[in-house]
């Protein structure tokens, strides 16, 4: 009876992913689009279990909606539902994408020697809470290498400076096509990446800062923040862009610090921070929860 149970479990499971999937949207704002949007699934009988929507400005602004739904025998009417949906699109000026959820996307972790944020996401993927499976982790040193591979994931040392930077990128574009990555986590990863790599990965790159930005850009953000007697200290993540720890901001938290800290102890506390503010924004970049409008995000919690 216990093995019929986690069979039949495990099938309920495997329906409510291979039916899911998730809308979202962007275009200028104007009325019906909720109403459109609702018919359209409507057509299909599919039920939306989430919805979250954000106007810039009533009048003239930006519309942007993510819609989950759940819809019977999905996989064959996908095609035909993304068809039809064209013409919504062209008729509303729609920027917009599906996303099914049996569509599992595929990570790689870019890490140098500090090994706190890619545990935290280790441990979270462990736990089943991030949507995604961690195809391979690169790093420019080999201290994380046996808690990687003790979780059965690959593992790549590409030694890393300035003066090789291109021939090292050439290497990881390749393996990100072979392991067919979707999404870059730079876990600490402590090199600047080249204009060509960033590009080749628009939007697809999430880094966590040790600072709440824009204060603090670039290196050695403690030490400045110590010196500076500030008292807060946070951590920033955001995508990657050619504008050093200048691209669209994900999540962002603080903790409070006094005279008291030295720099040791300010880097202890922004460690913590670290791992969950970089945890937040991949797992919402996994549950399609952000939508990029120019050098600022929209995330629907």
């Amino acid at each position: 009876m216990q093995a019929e149970q986690v069979k039949k479990e495990k099938k309920q499971q495997s329906s409510q992913v291979e039916n899911r999937a998730r809308l979202l949207v962007k275009c200028p704002d104007k009325p019906g689009i909720v109403s459109v949007l609702s018919s359209f699934l409507l057509k299909y009988n599919a039920n939306i279990i989430e919805s979250s929507q954000y106007s810039s400005d009533p009048e003239n602004g930006t519309f942007f909606i993510r819609l989950e739904y759940y819809c019977d025998h999905l996989q064959t009417k996908a095609q035909e539902m993304e068809q039809e949906f064209r013409q919504i699109a062209d008729n509303y000026e729609m920027t917009y994408h599906f996303y099914y959820l049996n569509n599992r996307q595929r990570s790689a972790i870019y890490v140098s020697k500090e090994l706190h944020c890619l545990l935290e996401l280790l441990w979270e993927w462990q736990n089943g809470d991030l949507q995604t499976d961690i195809a391979v982790v690169i790093s420019n040193h080999e201290d994380a290498r046996s808690i990687v591979e003790s979780y059965g994931i690959p593992f790549y040392y590409l030694p890393a400076n300035k003066d090789i930077r291109k021939e090292v990128e050439a290497q990881q574009i390749a393996l990100m096509e072979e392991y067919n990555v979707d999404l870059l986590i730079l876990a600490r990863y402590m090199q600047i990446l080249t204009p060509e790599f960033v590009n080749h990965f628009e939007n697809q790159i999430i880094n966590i800062h040790h600072s709440f930005l824009p204060a603090f850009i670039g290196a050695n953000p403690y030490d400045r923040a110590y010196k500076r007697g500030v008292k807060l200290i946070g951590a920033t993540s955001h995508y990657v862009t050619n504008d050093l720890d200048e691209g669209p901001i994900i999540e962002q938290d603080v903790e409070r610090v006094d005279h008291r800290d030295d720099v040791a102890t300010l880097k202890k506390i922004g460690g913590k921070i670290e791992r969950r503010v970089l945890a937040k924004a991949v797992k919402w970049h996994l549950e399609n929860r952000i939508i990029v409008e120019g050098n600022k995000t929209i995330v629907f919690h």
